[in-house]
């Protein structure tokens, strides 16, 4: 009888999965997101999609919604009530005194365009995207221009479930 040889994943799939266990702590339906920053191969910090400390979160209180409109005229809703993953992730490095700088980011999106702008910032050298951001283009761009690497395990949008 021959036994299934178990697989491990790569590094990638790993970290991503992870990411993914993280997400599960969010608190808005609309995209819950998670973020895992690694350095050689070790966790530095998580971070997922939530309120600021102290203020209400979208699973108790509702989104807070408001429409954006692209240079192209096509208009989208974003819930502005969170912090992104990335964004708490970088948090959590500061108040714990944890350097990011040539770190690889992990998480379910492209990061949009303010955290990818606190990314290159903080000197992260690799983003690895579970899928892309509907809004990710200038984003895309700009971690080219800064020399970041992004890569994706899907090459599709990452759909929200609440639009």
């Amino acid at each position: 009888m021959s036994e299934k040889k178990h697989v491990r994943p790569s590094w990638d799939e790993y970290f991503l999965n992870l990411a993914d266990a993280v997400s599960k702590r969010a608190t808005c339906d609309r995209g819950r997101a998670g973020t895992v920053i690694v350095k050689d191969k070790r966790i530095l910090v998580t971070g997922y999609v939530g309120s600021p400390e102290g203020m209400p979160h979208c699973d108790d209180a509702g989104h807070d919604l408001k429409k954006s409109t692209d240079e192209k005229g096509k208009e989208s809703w974003h819930c502005v009530r969170t912090v992104h993953s990335e964004q708490n992730a970088i948090c959590q490095a500061a108040r714990m005194g944890v350097s990011i700088f040539g770190a690889t980011v992990y998480t379910r999106m492209t990061p949009c365009r303010v955290c990818a702008m606190l990314l290159i910032n903080c000197g992260v050298k690799r983003v690895y995207c579970e899928r892309k951001y509907h809004t990710g283009a200038e984003s895309e761009e700009m971690f080219a221009k800064a020399g970041v690497e992004i890569s994706y395990k899907f090459n599709e949008v990452q759909e929200y479930q609440k639009q």
